[in-house]
């Protein structure tokens, strides 16, 4: 953690709540909270790991990026 007040603190967990929301949770109708829990464990597993490219790591996946620490 850095310096209280650091607006970079937190960005990647922000960036990603703010990604969750838009893309997964932003106008669906959800009738069980375990309906929610099944869409968002679909977002973040399926989706968000698995596919998205994130800058934090080199504009790759985080599956990819994984996969070549383990290489």
């Amino acid at each position: 953690m850095s310096a209280k007040g650091n607006c970079y603190d937190n960005a990647c967990a922000e960036s990603f709540f703010h990604s969750l929301k838009v893309e997964a949770i932003h106008g669906e109708q959800f009738t069980t909270r375990n309906d929610m829990r099944r869409q968002v464990f679909e977002y973040v597993e399926l989706d968000y790991n698995k596919q998205r490219r994130h800058s934090a790591i080199g504009m790759i996946s985080p599956e990819a990026f994984e996969a070549r620490m383990i290489a």
